[in-house]
């Protein structure tokens, strides 16, 4: 990401924060920080994060990607990951981003790449009824948005802990499906990095 959109000094939107998890690494060179999340739930412990970990210069607000709650050209690096760009229908959100960053910004978007690996092959599976890959990098191509491959993977201590997380990505019977074929405690994974520049 850093090879795409240097936050350093700068103002850094994460839309779709989740818990908070990236919001630390962020705030460790970014002027300001700042996470966007719809589900009052998770905000509150991307804010608990924030607090018990004594970051500073973030600020968690509850919002969506179609109505981010802040002002025209106010942020200069968008980071959303796994969270509402999915491809088509993402269209108002991208018009969001469009508002909110300024000139020189840079979004980036983070998203499973289903076309390839191990856990590729799972979430085709998993969610067929989604776009089908082509489509969805068709998508981002035809707006000018960037994209970088990245390979990456899951190592887990035990069988349990593989199983767990396998368990909550997918539904019951995919899961069971996936894990009755799978052996070991390594899955390859496959990654899209689609970034823009204002």
């Amino acid at each position: 990401m850093r090879s795409r959109a240097d936050w350093t000094g700068r103002t850094v939107l994460d839309l779709g924060c989740g818990t908070g998890f990236h919001l630390p690494r962020f705030a460790e060179t970014a002027a300001r920080v700042i996470g966007v999340e719809p589900h009052p739930g998770l905000a509150r412990l991307a804010a608990r994060r924030l607090r018990t970990r004594g970051v500073t210069g973030a600020e968690i607000l509850t919002g969506t990607a179609q109505e981010i709650p802040l002002p025209d050209a106010s942020v200069d690096v968008v980071h959303a990951r796994w969270a509402y760009f999915f491809g088509p229908g993402c269209e108002p959100g991208l018009v969001e981003l469009d508002r909110v960053l300024r000139r020189g910004g840079v979004a980036m978007i983070i998203d499973n790449d289903a076309s390839r690996s191990t856990f590729g092959g799972w979430f085709r599976r998993g969610y067929p009824h989604l776009e089908p890959p082509e489509t969805v990098e068709r998508f981002w191509s035809i707006r000018g948005w960037t994209l970088d491959r990245v390979d990456m993977g899951w190592r887990f201590e035990s069988r349990a802990d593989l199983e767990a997380v396998v368990r909550i990505e997918f539904a019951p019977e995919v899961a069971d499906e996936v894990l009755r074929a799978h052996e070991g405690l390594s899955v390859d994974y496959a990654v899209n990095l689609w970034t823009k520049s204002l």
